[in-house]
């Protein structure tokens, strides 16, 4: 099955940045997309980004402050996702998931999960 290494969280200062850094390993298929979602504390999930090897095109759900970028180094099997000038609602355990082959269209329901990292914005 394959694994999920996440990185990259933390505290960070408000308008600061971080990247976040999802690592697969042992993919049984080629093609398959990493994205990630979020979830604020008594809050649910929301979808942020997802990018797919086929084209590497990436997608957001909430992005129009274009704080948010996603890229994907298929050499390593590494996403990442950086977030910009951050700000205190964006404090949140972030997760990353994988979906074969594409991204979903909700960019919420993903195969298998990473770990989930704590970002933490301090005002």
């Amino acid at each position: 099955e394959e694994r999920l290494v996440e990185s990259g969280g933390g505290l960070v200062q408000f308008g600061g940045s971080l990247r976040l850094s999802c690592s697969v390993s042992d993919l049984p298929h080629r093609q398959y997309a990493i994205g990630w979602v979020r979830q604020a504390p008594g809050r649910g999930r929301v979808g942020i980004a997802c990018i797919a090897v086929s084209d590497q095109t990436p997608f957001y759900r909430y992005n129009e402050e274009g704080r948010f970028t996603i890229s994907l180094d298929t050499a390593r099997n590494t996403a990442y996702l950086e977030i910009d000038n951050l700000k205190p609602e964006d404090t949140a355990e972030y997760y990353c998931g994988i979906n074969y082959p594409y991204c979903g269209s909700s960019l919420l329901q993903y195969h298998t999960w990473g770990q989930g990292q704590q970002v933490t914005v301090s005002s």
